[in-house]
């Protein structure tokens, strides 16, 4: 009697156990299966306030057609490939403009100062974005020069090992991402754009136009006028690596030529002066003390 008491229990406790786990399956599939509900409303964080704001100012801000392709332009050899990066910085001008305008009018009503203070401020408050463009855009052009032949040594060994000038920009790409991160963005733009179907040729051009560098224009024309001959690669571009190095030299041999040149400045102003009173200091200092009562004497 005690064991069937027992079996039956045990039998029991097994299928309620089953019976409350096929009902959470059952109510999990029912709430996966369930419209959602709409999410609370949160309050936007002030970064997407303010970006926002960005926004509809750079879209409510009038620009020419023919600024806004040099200004695109500009933007991508900057290293902003943003859709929306033209109009970030068109509402960048807008409100610099009328922020260093509202400065410079209330300096005016602080200080007194002159009225014309208030549209300099606003000038230069609207030329503080294009001139942080320019930095960019030059020190990414440095980044690319002083990249260009690493990447030309790899993708020379690349190629005599066999891979396609496609492969081998590929491979070139991955190897130098985090000593040349800008030069690497570039060629993986390339390869972008020769998957989606454009000719070799007009992705090297855009490439080179991207990047705006002498160096880089000069590569595409070796690398465009090698696949329209059909000469070899590997041997055209060690010739060009060759060609970049030894201009690298030339520049640098150019630099330390001119240094002397921009030398005479800083001691003429800085240091002469300098030496002139540890030199003659002590002297005039003794001349004044002895002299001068020598001459009252007299």
């Amino acid at each position: 009697m005690n064991a069937a008491a027992i079996v039956f229990v045990l039998v029991a406790a097994g299928t309620m156990a089953a019976g409350l786990r096929a009902t959470g399956w059952r109510s999990r599939a029912i709430a996966r299966l369930a419209p959602r509900q709409p999410a609370a409303p949160t309050l936007p964080s002030p970064a997407m306030i303010w970006r926002d704001l960005v926004s509809w100012i750079g879209s409510s801000v009038p620009a020419p057609s023919r600024d806004l392709g040099r200004t695109k332009r500009r933007l991508i050899r900057a290293g902003f490939r943003d859709p929306s990066a033209a109009r970030l910085f068109q509402a960048a001008r807008a409100s610099l403009c009328a922020a260093f305008g509202l400065a410079g009018a209330a300096a005016v009503w602080k200080a007194g100062s002159s009225v014309l203070l208030i549209p300099a401020a606003a000038m230069a408050g609207y030329m503080a974005p294009g001139q942080y463009l320019l930095f960019r855009i030059a020190r990414r052009k440095r980044a690319i020069e002083r990249g260009l032949p690493n990447a030309l040594d790899l993708l020379v060994v690349c190629v005599e090992s066999g891979l396609g000038i496609d492969q081998a920009v590929i491979q070139v790409a991955k190897e130098l991402r985090e000593a040349h991160p800008e030069i690497c963005d570039e060629l993986a733009v390339m390869n972008l754009e020769l998957r989606a179907g454009k000719r070799r040729a007009e992705a090297l051009h855009n490439l080179a136009d991207r990047s705006g560098t002498e160096d880089m224009k000069k590569l595409v024309a070796v690398l465009v006028q090698t696949d329209r001959f059909g000469t070899s690669i590997a041997q055209s571009l060690r010739g060009h690596a060759d060609y970049l190095r030894t201009l690298a030299r030339q520049r640098a041999e150019e630099r330390a030529a001119k240094l002397a040149v921009k030398l005479v400045f800083p001691i003429f102003f800085c240091i002469l002066p300098s030496l002139f009173i540890v030199t003659v200091g002590p002297v005039l200092t003794r001349l004044i003390r002895d002299l001068l009562p020598m001459i009252e004497n007299m």
